[in-house]
């Protein structure tokens, strides 16, 4: 926390991971500042040693609230969602909450981490578009299939949701790396109807205090 008692969040524009947390943040009314973590400047200052002493792991999202800092988006999310009720993210209903969490864990564990740019460089410049488009794919396609039986305005029926966090900042990334969202209707219509909602347009990586020039709207 800092002098003024407001959380801080360690950030990166473009980071999917942070993203969710800003939208969290947003939809909850949660007053906070921003420290910007550029992941690719000076070899990324993730791997300083001030960062890394605050998160062991060199990744963003981490968020200093209530005398703690926690890292990882869904658990810092999760804790949100315990210590600051309002707005729910997660279903009162237990089956409704398991479709929540099962869709986060899908986005949060079983795509994004494949086309993370810590993965990307490992496998090459040259490899990177095509590995990151079949992570992609390979996900929406299961994705696209769960939406169909969970989905009702958003994700997981007519509330917005954690899963509804966990799908625009994928769907950004799809877009970034040119995947071809057509064969999703599904993600496609959900993700349209959130991006209309302040939380997500004001969190939006284009709006955020690293966000480089050229990259502003």
């Amino acid at each position: 926390m800092t002098e003024s008692g407001k959380p801080i969040l360690y950030s990166y524009f473009r980071s999917s991971c942070s993203w969710r947390v800003r939208i969290a943040l947003a939809l909850k009314g949660i007053d906070y500042e921003t420290v910007p973590i550029n992941l690719i400047k000076d070899g990324g200052q993730q791997f300083s040693k001030d960062f890394q002493a605050l998160n062991p792991m060199k990744q963003v999202p981490a968020l200093k609230i209530d005398g703690i800092t926690i890292h990882q988006s869904l658990a810092i999310i999760e804790y949100l969602e315990e210590t600051r009720p309002t707005p729910r993210l997660l279903p009162q209903d237990p089956k409704k909450r398991a479709s929540v969490r099962m869709i986060s864990d899908l986005i949060a564990g079983g795509i994004q981490p494949l086309q993370n740019l810590s993965v990307l460089k490992q496998v090459g410049e040259e490899f990177q578009l095509t590995w990151a488009q079949n992570a992609i794919i390979s996900g929406f396609n299961a994705l696209e299939q769960i939406l169909q039986s969970t989905a009702g305005t958003y994700c997981v029926g007519d509330e917005v949701t954690m899963a509804d966090l966990c799908l625009v900042p994928q769907v950004a990334n799809a877009e970034r790396f040119k995947v071809d969202c057509t064969p999703y209707p599904t993600i496609s219509s959900i993700n349209k109807r959130l991006l209309v909602l302040e939380a997500f347009q004001v969190t939006h990586p284009c709006r955020q205090p690293d966000t480089p020039t050229e990259l502003r709207a």
